[in-house]
């Protein structure tokens, strides 16, 4: 038994937003996944139509997926669940879409995703993600000092932003986010600055930002290989954005290409994991 890497692409990353209007269908940004190989995708898992028809063709690729949600109530959850359990996914990602203002006023709809979420056989995380329940980092360590099993996705790229963390990153603020990645079961892989928070990590003036990202992940992964099972995967989410992610040019678009940038990152991700593996 090995634990793996999975490395899957978004969908909504996919998105052109050119300003010559075209976008590829589904069936032709899944394709350009499956001829990169990519191990899976994230997408919406709420419109159970479109789950239907992304379904097959990942089944046919031999794909999964990470679905993603974002319910604003207890029962917002519930036909997302059933989308899951008719068509499959690796695990199911919510992004809590309320903003309380107390730590109090989380808990009664976090304790019934959760009710909810055990009565399905595959796992379901909360992402650390801006505009949401989780957007702020000194909230999340909060929820996790009153949940400390709490398990999440790992988005940390708006942690950095929304802080807008001193460079060098101070070891304090390190701990935060070592804090947050040990209860982490995924990762979403994007790359911000302390002022944006999608940068274009081909760029060699914005390599520092990368290797920190790429260290936060290396602490990620050598966390989840201590907790989880010898036959664990664990999915990491190439998730570079469209515009307004994207930084644009003059002429309102994107500044590099996404999808080269998506696979240079898979590179350098896939490194790291394996270095560590050697180092085992």
């Amino acid at each position: 038994m090995v634990q793996k890497l999975l490395m899957l692409q978004s969908l909504w990353a996919m998105e052109r937003r050119h300003t010559d209007g075209f976008e590829r269908s589904l069936e032709e940004n899944v394709e350009m996944i499956v001829n990169e190989k990519f191990d899976g995708v994230s997408g919406e898992w709420e419109d159970r139509q479109l789950v239907r028809r992304l379904s097959p063709l990942l089944r046919a690729a031999g794909l999964v997926a990470e679905g993603q949600c974002f319910p604003k109530t207890i029962d917002d959850l519930k036909p997302v669940l059933e989308n899951a359990v008719e068509c499959g996914v690796h695990h199911l990602n919510i992004q809590p879409d309320i903003r309380p203002r107390w730590l109090q006023d989380c808990m009664p709809l976090l304790e019934g995703w959760r009710r909810l979420a055990e009565q399905v056989d595959f796992p379901v995380y909360f992402e650390t993600h801006r505009n949401r329940m989780t957007t702020d980092l000194y909230f999340v360590l909060d929820l996790l000092d009153c949940m400390p099993d709490l398990k999440l996705v790992g988005d940390l790229s708006h942690f950095l932003v929304g802080r807008e963390f001193s460079w060098p990153v101070p070891a304090q603020e390190t701990s935060y986010i070592h804090r947050v990645l040990q209860n982490c079961w995924a990762l979403h892989g994007r790359v911000a600055s302390r002022e944006q928070v999608q940068i274009e990590i081909s760029y060699p003036h914005h390599r520092m930002w990368v290797d920190l990202f790429l260290d936060w992940w290396d602490f990620g992964f050598r966390s989840w290989k201590r907790r989880a099972p010898a036959d664990g995967t664990l999915a990491f989410v190439c998730e570079l954005g469209p515009k307004p992610y994207a930084i644009t040019a003059a002429d309102g678009n994107d500044s590099t290409d996404r999808w080269a940038e998506a696979l240079f990152l898979r590179r350098l991700v896939r490194e790291r994991w394996d270095s560590i593996g050697a180092q085992v």
